[in-house]
């Protein structure tokens, strides 16, 4: 009897062991939101010409569910989305959307091989609004890849050193009917990363710089810059990412951009620049984060419309999000 409680409770310590070796955890967030234009009228049917954030009134941007399984030395993610701001990232009408779907093996102490679809790693914003300060997003963000569907290897050349190289479909192409691929690679070094992406067709060349620093215990300044061309049609930016923590639970931040779209004069957008101001407050109460942000951006073209139905530079709008995340 003694040698049989011995064996059960042998047994009872592998599997505790292999519970803690193997850890399966579900994340996710929700966010809604409320937008009233403040130099146009809200039923003008104008929005920035950014992703995400440009319903006005009251709505919906996604709910999303992650799901992750990691192992000694291999696992995966799910990520699965359902609503408009998941929708728009896909560019396809259905409401239920992968976000991130991939499986991962730790070659190595220093080395990752990973397959599967994955956010993309340039830029300094993501889809999901729990990663970003701002609640709208940037001109960079929205004119550069969102997700890759493709192979890449990660290496850490050092405590402060990182290099990762990938070969993807083209950006935003799941299914890849062409043929076409793109490359990627990234170089990091202590917080701030060059990025370079390149496909024949669809973005071409894209080189960006991502990055920031910690002025003081309270003070952040992250930066994002960018170039792409494809035979002369691309664009060009930049913008400076200030926050200030005011207390534990309220954070200020401004994000200040300057973008400039490149382009033949066959099209609509030649000779545009924009400068896009964005001042968002971060209240956080438990796992809710409550964001008021007040947005203009100017533009060099009269591209919007104001109160009077009369053609203008400029557009600007309050927005109050809730983001809510487990």
């Amino acid at each position: 009897m003694k040698k049989i409680i011995t064996l059960s409770m042998f047994f009872a310590a592998c599997s505790l062991f292999a519970q803690e070796e193997n850890k399966l955890s579900v994340s996710g967030s929700i966010d809604a939101y409320y937008q009233t234009h403040l130099s146009a009228a809200d039923n003008s049917g104008q929005s920035f010409g950014t992703s995400f954030a440009d319903r006005t009134g009251f709505a919906i941007g996604m709910a999303n569910a992650i799901i992750s399984y990691e192992g000694a030395k291999t696992g995966m993610v799910a990520d699965l989305v359902f609503g408009p701001r998941g929708v728009d990232a896909a560019g396809s009408g259905s409401d239920l959307y992968v976000n991130q779907l991939y499986a991962y093996w730790n070659v190595s102490e220093s080395t990752t091989l990973t397959m599967g679809r994955f956010n993309t790693y340039l830029g300094y914003e993501v889809i999901s609004p729990v990663g970003n300060f701002n609640y709208s997003t940037s001109y960079l963000f929205s004119s550069g890849p969102f997700s890759h569907l493709g192979l890449k290897a990660d290496f850490a050349l050092s405590e402060d050193f990182s290099l990762m190289l990938a070969v993807m479909n083209e950006t935003d192409v799941y299914d890849n009917m062409t043929g076409d691929y793109a490359l990627g690679a990234q170089l990091g070094y202590a917080g701030q990363y060059l990025n370079f992406y390149y496909a024949a067709v669809g973005l071409g060349l894209e080189i960006d710089y991502t990055g920031g620093f910690d002025l003081s215990d309270s003070f952040f300044l992250g930066l994002n810059a960018a170039y792409a061309d494809n035979d002369g049609e691309g664009f060009t930016g930049a913008a400076l990412y200030p926050q200030v923590a005011v207390s534990d639970s309220f954070s200020l931040g401004l994000r200040g951009e300057y973008f400039d779209w490149l382009s033949d004069a066959s099209t609509t957008i030649d000779d545009q620049d924009v400068l896009a101001l964005t001042l968002t407050g971060s209240y956080t109460l438990d796992n809710l984060t409550i964001k008021p942000e007040l947005r203009l951006d100017s533009n060099s073209q009269d591209v919007y419309i104001d109160n009077d139905a009369a053609a203008t530079k400029s557009l600007a709008a309050f927005t109050l999000a809730a983001i809510y995340s487990f």
